[in-house]
């Protein structure tokens, strides 16, 4: 870093604002927004990054910026700069199309057509929607116009035209128009675009028999057709309904191997309509690329009545236009929830695509290659867990010729600690000094979860037994993303964050972290349990089964006066047991 860009970094304001990352030949690489510009800024030239946001930093010569009153305005001004610059490092909502909507037209005669909208679109009328596509809005409108009386032209002509002669128009351009008749019409039309389809069957399926009964079966054919018709159109769209009219968007993200997908879902009148997907790497903080996506994504759409966003995020910046709101119930937090497991599930089967490309295989074992001078055959990774120095854990996955082989893995229970480096270098000895006196399969490669001083540790170790292993370790960022590989000389290799071997040391590591945690979580629920009702004389675990199977719960448990114990358990039993769960709910 040059003096120039020291001194800029040093006096930077403690204000809100925008700012702009430059090349060496001046041209914008990325917008960002902060509430705090000195301290946002200097984040980037400070300690440890994944290699996305240290491939955006090595690219960075200078960099402007520009003073807002708020996180608001840096928002909206960010978002400004991204559409002027189009930077190569920011997330930029790219997709043109604008979602179709139907028009229910604001003129006195009943008339429909789809239109696509946003901020800019000037029309009058109701909307409803959005659709998913054309196809589907002019499904819609076609089905509308043979059920109602309503205007197919889009101007009224002097003579009465096709439609009149083929009945699917009174001739409106002759005929005088009754206003009660045209808003009862407009009625109907409404709540058909609302779902409410069962009179509008009802009738026609009454009309249906009626004409059967008569033997005009060729008018009852087509009944028959509208019906199905009505049916194909509302279950195409209807992939979630529920009685309560809800009308809202929600918004939800998922991060993973240095990826970030976004879904969005759409609900009008209690229903799921259309879906929103995005998916591209991540190179700066998840949940502000978050945030700035849906704030571009309302700047071409038009904005719900409502947005429903998970509670745990930060949403101070956007808009006040938008009535934002967090739930932990009810139908909108299924639909978050949905939105959630939709951005994950979109996100695996991109990477799991990924993976199943034999370039992909090649690529990593090439660049293992490149960068160790050998593939290894069998990778054991470790990570350690605990909760405040309590149910101290560790786990170990195994990846053979590159896959994960789930047969080998362990799990060890660690003395209780805050050392990080102690359990580090407990879980290695216990290990490796088991390989050596069992003579288990040694690994080619050892990876570790960890900075350079747990590298040490394990690398001491390894030394210690005598066994040739190649240690390295990959560490994390502050954001929790994989931010770097160290060799074991404790120097950081250098690796495109965009190319598969990338990705692969990436799934490694979350995987070896989620079996820890996972291992972490289940020793807590025990330990959880066992300080309820286990070390009480007399309650053994036949009794302890007893009690769970009739009260379901050790709340449900606690919640009993003693009298009731006293008749499942002994008196001197059943009272040491009340006297344990109040005291300690005490």
């Amino acid at each position: 870093m040059n003096q120039t860009l020291k001194d800029k970094l040093t006096t930077l304001p403690n204000r809100p604002g925008s700012y702009q990352m430059k090349d060496k030949n001046g041209t914008i690489i990325y917008v960002g927004k902060a509430v705090n510009l000195k301290s946002r800024v200097n984040s980037y030239f400070k300690g440890a990054h994944d290699h996305k946001t240290t491939k955006l930093v090595t690219d960075i010569a200078d960099f402007e910026y520009i003073v807002t009153n708020s996180e608001k305005e840096a928002l909206i001004l960010e978002y400004n700069l991204i559409k002027e610059y189009d930077p190569k490092y920011n997330i930029i909502f790219k997709d043109d199309k604008s979602y179709p909507y139907i028009l229910l037209d604001a003129s006195d005669i009943p008339y429909c057509r789809y239109i696509r909208i946003n901020k800019k679109t000037k029309y009058k009328g109701e909307i409803f929607g959005p659709y998913p596509d054309a196809t589907a809005a002019s499904k819609t409108i076609d089905l509308i116009n043979k059920i109602f009386k309503t205007r197919k032209c889009d101007n009224l002509g002097k003579d009465l035209c096709l439609y009149y002669h083929l009945d699917q128009c009174p001739g409106y351009c002759k005929l005088a128009v009754d206003q009660k008749e045209m808003a009862r019409i407009k009625d109907d039309v409404r709540r058909f675009l609302k779902g409410d389809n069962n009179e509008i069957i009802n009738d026609l399926k009454v009309k249906m028999h009626i004409a059967a009964e008569e033997q005009r079966y060729e008018k009852a054919s087509e009944y028959r057709d509208l019906i199905n018709d009505i049916n194909y159109i509302t279950s195409d769209r209807q992939t979630v309904q529920v009685t309560r009219k809800e009308s809202f968007d929600t918004f939800a993200y998922y991060v993973a191997d240095g990826y970030l997908s976004i879904v969005g879902l759409f609900i009008r009148d209690g229903r799921l309509i259309s879906k929103d997907l995005y998916i591209d790497h991540l190179y700066g903080d998840a949940e502000e690329e978050f945030i700035s996506y849906i704030y571009q994504f309302y700047h071409k759409h038009l904005a719900p009545k409502v947005l429903i966003l998970d509670h745990d995020i930060d949403h101070s910046s956007l808009t006040s236009e938008i009535n934002i709101r967090s739930v932990r119930k009810g139908f909108a937090y299924q639909m978050l929830l949905r939105a959630k497991e939709n951005a994950r599930i979109n996100l695996d089967q991109k990477l799991s695509i990924i993976r199943k490309d034999e370039k992909y295989q090649d690529s990593i074992k090439n660049s293992f290659m490149d960068i160790f001078g050998y593939c290894p055959k069998r990778i054991e990774l470790f990570d350690n867990s605990h909760l405040g120095g309590k149910n101290t854990v560790a786990a170990m996955v195994v990846y053979e010729n590159l896959k994960p082989n789930k047969k080998e893995y362990r799990l060890y229970r660690l003395e209780d600690s805050f050392d990080d480096l102690k359990s580090m270098q407990e879980v290695i000895y216990r290990r490796y000094f088991r390989v050596l006196h069992d003579d288990l399969k040694r690994p080619d490669m050892v990876i570790i979860d960890g900075g350079i001083h747990q590298l040490e540790v394990a690398k001491e170790i390894i030394d210690s037994l005598n066994l040739p292993i190649k240690v390295v370790s990959l560490g994390k960022n502050e954001h929790h993303n994989t931010a770097y590989l160290l060799n074991s000389n404790g120097e950081t290799i250098d690796i495109d964050p965009k190319s598969p071997i990338f990705l692969f040391l990436a799934s490694m590591q979350d995987e070896v972290h989620r079996f820890a945690i996972s291992y972490n979580r289940k020793l807590r629920r025990k330990n959880a349990y066992a300080s309820k009702l286990d070390d009480i004389k007399g309650l053994g675990k036949k009794r302890r089964m007893m009690l769970l199977r009739k009260y379901h719960s050790i709340k449900n448990i606690e919640d009993q006066p003693l009298e009731i114990l006293k008749e499942d358990l002994p008196d001197n039993v059943a009272t040491a047991l009340y006297e344990k769960l109040h005291k300690e709910e005490e």
